[in-house]
């Protein structure tokens, strides 16, 4: 076993790995202020199935300059048996520590998960075998929400935390892109010098990633057998948090280049037909109006943006 230490860099390398695997994973992670949902990913991703088809690695960025995600990830190296790569990213932005995740990936393939995932154990196989199965470029899978408690009903009503999910060989379109669960090329990224685009900071940075990399003729399909779980905790099962989450997701929406007029145009007639409808869709329960709440700040939200205005710059921890 071999340390390297270096500011803002560590590597531990725990060996182990069959010559026969001719196929390397890196699985890149960025974390902020989440060291005990950090523990529990790395965790769960020291027993991925293999199947003798591959091996992979471990990339975690630390987006926090107190260096909160260090001690966790120094206990886990010195236990597993994964090579794992530390190192911080300490201006907060999460494109710039997407950007230094990539720069210490050494796969073949990347693949991104976020601090507050954990993968089912044959994720990445999954993943690897569709990529090969059909000759894309990349995978995305889904995320299905884990609640650390049982949410209140009209949490549970309004599907607030489901994600959209598709047949296994789905074309993915960019504007249905994330990178919670995704594995890629590596290749895709050669004669690109910035593979995220900083002034997205907190949100849509992703979206914009394939954007750019689907104009480029790179193709991404669908795995609904490759599941992550994302934990979602009490103290986001509330109004305010929805609520902010939809205001940061339409500031981000105008920094997006393309069909800018026809979103405009979409939004301006959206906002005052959804502000009409709000009363009396509350006579059909909570959900149903936190729906359409949540639709009318996204669409307000987009507006003040692509007038400079953001109510909302940063995501919740």
């Amino acid at each position: 076993m071999t340390i390297k230490d270096k500011p803002g860099l560590m590597t531990v390398d725990g060996g182990g790995v069959a010559a026969a695997q001719t196929c390397h994973i890196s699985v890149c992670i960025c974390t902020f202020r989440r060291p005990e949902l950090l523990g529990l990913l790395l965790g769960k991703l020291e027993n991925q199935q293999t199947k003798n088809r591959f091996k992979y690695s471990v990339v975690v960025v630390d987006n926090d300059s107190a260096r909160s995600a260090e001690e966790v990830v120094r206990s886990f190296s010195f236990a597993t048996h994964l090579h794992v790569t530390y190192c911080v990213e300490p201006e907060q932005n999460i494109a710039l520590a997407r950007n230094r995740a990539l720069q210490h990936a050494e796969g073949d393939f990347i693949a991104f998960m976020d601090d507050d995932e954990f993968p089912a154990e044959d994720l990445l196989s999954s993943l690897l075998e569709t990529q090969m199965k059909y000759g894309v470029e990349g995978v995305l899978g889904p995320v299905q929400p884990y609640f650390d408690c049982d949410p209140p009903r009209w949490v549970k009503k309004g599907r607030f935390f489901e994600r959209p999910r598709y047949k296994t060989g789905y074309k993915v379109k960019w504007e249905q892109a994330r990178t919670g669960n995704v594995l890629f090329k590596r290749s895709i990224l050669e004669g690109i010098a910035i593979p995220f685009a900083a002034e997205f900071n907190t949100a849509g940075e992703d979206v914009d990633f394939f954007r750019r990399m689907m104009g480029k003729g790179c193709s991404f399909i669908w795995c609904n057998e490759a599941v992550v779980y994302e934990l979602v905790p009490s103290s986001r099962c509330n109004l305010r948090y929805l609520l902010n989450r939809a205001l940061l997701r339409g500031s981000a929406f105008p920094k997006h280049p393309s069909h800018r007029i026809k979103n405009i145009v979409k939004s301006l007639i959206a906002v005052p037909c959804y502000a009409v409808v709000l009363p009396v869709l509350s006579l059909f329960g909570l959900h149903v109006f936190v729906k359409c709440l949540i639709k009318l700040l996204d669409h307000a939200s987009r507006l003040l943006a692509f007038l400079g205005l953001s109510l909302v710059t940063e995501r919740q921890v």
